[in-house]
């Protein structure tokens, strides 16, 4: 099945878990390891919120010796941040006419009661 990188992303930051991962590794690279420490869960189970990061492109993996730092891709969040920011926009034109509206309301129902 192919998944557009957009849904992808979203699908991955749907879970709070891989949100705290994403927020960890904004901080810098680390391990399995030190991304498990904070969880009540297992490494494999941390492991497998990394391989859907991964897959969404949130992260990439190294080989470092022994150990496989984790790092933050901060090209995917840029278009998922893109997309809704076109909506962010779009929601704030509409508020503002509303805002408009109301006002334009609530100076008609003052001259109504003034008897103007």
């Amino acid at each position: 099945m192919i998944v557009d990188p957009l849904t992808a992303t979203f699908a991955a930051l749907a879970d709070p878990t891989r949100r705290a991962i994403l927020a960890r590794l904004a901080l810098g690279e680390a391990n399995v390891t030190e991304l498990a420490r904070p969880f009540d869960m297992s490494q494999p189970a941390v492991s497998k919120h990394l391989k859907v990061l991964e897959r969404a492109g949130l992260i990439s993996r190294g080989r470092d010796a022994q150990s496989r730092p984790c790092r933050l891709e901060a090209g995917r969040l840029q278009e998922a941040t893109e997309w809704m920011e076109r909506y962010r926009r779009c929601w704030e034109e509409r508020f503002d006419r509303l805002d408009g509206l109301l006002e334009a309301m609530k100076a008609e129902e003052k001259r109504d009661e003034s008897g103007q």
